[in-house]
């Protein structure tokens, strides 16, 4: 039991997009291997936890659901805050839900760690022959945004944990690479190496 909590980084991951195109069902396919039908929305932030283990290192996934907050534009920066990855989610099969996509990705860099690590998911691959948006266009989105890019479906499981798995190791690649020296991205390694608190900690406080 006690070794699930032996973890080298908690990393808060969080999940955005439009209300309906699966987000809590990405999260709990990937925490908890769950899918439901129930469309009902759920009020209030949630968030799961995963340990995963990757070759060298081991990461707690701290996943925040937006809960339907969506809808009524209601969420803060209390929900970004500390957010080193993202999922911004669109349904493949619904136009409407990717067009919004540049606005949250506003809304994302508006409120969250400059550093943050996001990919555009295009969830529910399962409705191929409902696809309203082409994948080549979304890539090419993607591209130009400097963000990952990946189609999922949480229904069948296709890629969700991919998708995961991908952002927490380039979450990782980051601090690893000491490329960022401040904010909420340095600070979220739980190594306690003696190193960490002298190098580490200086760096993060200067240079803002």
């Amino acid at each position: 039991m006690g070794s699930d909590e032996t973890y080298n980084f908690v990393f808060k991951v969080v999940l955005i997009g439009e209300s309906g195109v699966g987000k809590s069902n990405l999260l709990s396919r990937f925490t908890k291997n769950e899918f439901t039908n129930d469309t009902r929305t759920t009020i209030g932030v949630e968030f799961s936890t995963r340990t995963v283990q990757f070759s060298t290192f081991t990461i707690k996934a701290q996943i925040w659901d937006t809960a339907g907050l969506e809808r009524y534009r209601a969420i803060t920066s209390a929900y970004y805050r500390g957010a080193v990855g993202a999922l911004l989610v669109y349904d493949i099969s619904k136009h409407l839900t990717y067009e919004s996509v540049e606005r949250w990705l506003r809304e994302l860099y508006d409120h969250a760690d400059p550093h943050i690590v996001v990919m555009l998911v295009g969830n529910k691959t399962d409705l191929e022959s409902e696809r309203s948006v082409p994948t080549e266009e979304a890539k090419d989105f993607a591209e130009k945004k400097g963000i990952l890019f990946l189609e999922t479906s949480a229904l069948t499981s296709i890629n969700v944990e991919e998708a995961f798995t991908n952002v927490l190791e380039e979450i990782h690649k980051k601090v690893s690479s000491k490329e960022v020296v401040r904010g909420s991205i340095g600070a979220v390694s739980l190594n306690s190496s003696r190193a960490d608190t002298t190098e580490e900690s200086k760096p993060c406080c200067r240079n803002i």
